[in-house]
């Protein structure tokens, strides 16, 4: 069903957030699947790389890892099984004394090829949306967020 402008003016905007972050998130890690990894790995890679976000390349524990990925972790997000993986793959290790998840040589070059997927799934995502259209809508989402208290962050 097509609706009217007026129709969509009066649409909930907390409804269709909602629905375009599940679908936006089952579709991105849907695609991340087909490379054979999931999101949380990817984020572990990235938390763990002094190349990345983490600021000094040093091991964290999975507590430190969550906690740093709070803003992002979804509730079914199982980041001690995700490094098990990780461990299993030669992409992290374990420190011997320290139990700390350090990333590998291994592990970096992995992450390196995870973000070479990045620009497909957003260009598929993009698809028959204009730039000036997309800046738009989050323009109008941040505006949202702050007449609601929010904070909008940069994302």
């Amino acid at each position: 069903m097509t609706m009217t402008d007026a129709e969509l003016a009066g649409q909930p905007a907390a409804y269709w957030t909602g629905v375009a972050y599940e679908a936006l998130i089952a579709y991105t890690r849907a695609r991340q699947a087909d490379h054979g990894f999931t999101q949380p790995q990817f984020w572990l890679l990235r938390n763990l790389s002094a190349h990345d976000l983490s600021p000094d390349g040093r091991g964290r524990t999975v507590d430190e890892l969550r906690r740093a990925m709070r803003g992002y972790l979804r509730p079914e997000d199982d980041l001690a099984a995700e490094a098990e993986v990780l461990v299993e793959r030669g992409w992290l290790r374990v420190g011997e004394d320290d139990g700390l998840l350090w990333i590998t040589e291994a592990g970096e070059a992995a992450r390196l090829d995870l973000k070479a997927c990045a620009p497909q799934i957003r260009s598929e995502i993009h698809a028959g949306v204009d730039d000036a259209d997309y800046v738009t809508a989050l323009k109008v989402l941040q505006r949202m967020i702050r007449n609601t208290a929010g904070v909008a962050g940069s994302g």
